[in-house]
């Protein structure tokens, strides 16, 4: 199986490491049609990524978009919404949306991935709570709480959390978690970002 993959080096890695059933295709630019003319598939890494017009694919599209609901692209192809989070593209078991048929099923065995169809809302459902958890850490240390490696430590130790909030808020990067906040509370204020954490988001 051909797949062609549009994403930087640490996205590229996370998806492609270890499964060398699959020839990979790296791809820079949608335009260049040529460079991923034989691809079975496509995966689209880079965050919610421009689609061009002359983009009009005629195999599956893997669409890095974690705020972004498919109907908003306003594109008359099929897409399949992942998260491509740094981390998440990893796990062996993948949270998606988007109509998943037997070439979709097919084409998640050939990369080993397993799935869970889940509806076409913003933050799927693990990244809605992994920036909630987020969010809630940077309440405690603008509260003066705690400090970051001590809620880090205290999260892990007394919840089992693979990485303390920051420690996740750091890998994800900031501004990716502050754009689902952002997203997601203009329909439920319970999401509104900390002062704190909007502005480290937006002044890096």
């Amino acid at each position: 199986m051909n797949i062609a993959v549009q994403g930087n080096d640490q996205s590229f890695a996370e998806l492609t490491t270890g499964i060398e059933s699959v020839n990979w295709i790296r791809i820079n630019s949608l335009e260049n049609k040529e460079s991923f003319s034989d691809a079975d598939a496509i995966f689209l890494l880079n965050d919610e990524p421009l689609l061009p017009a002359s983009f009009n694919p005629t195999v599956p599209v893997f669409i890095n978009s974690v705020s972004k609901k498919i109907a908003e692209y306003n594109i008359n192809y099929p897409l399949i919404r992942i998260n491509g989070w740094n981390g998440f593209l990893q796990r062996t078991s993948w949270e998606i949306a988007g109509e998943v048929n037997d070439e979709i099923k097919k084409i998640l065995s050939s990369i080993q991935k397993k799935y869970i169809s889940v509806p076409d809302e913003p933050g799927f459902i693990s990244a809605r709570v992994i920036a909630m958890i987020i969010n809630e850490a940077y309440f405690a240390k603008s509260e003066q709480v705690s400090t970051e490696q001590d809620i880090d430590i205290a999260m892990k130790l007394g919840t089992n959390y693979p990485y303390g909030p920051f420690e996740w808020g750091r890998m994800i990067g900031i501004p990716h978690v502050y754009a689902l906040l952002k997203k997601l509370s203009a329909s439920n204020e319970l999401y509104t970002a900390s002062t704190l954490l909007q502005q480290e988001a937006t002044n890096p």
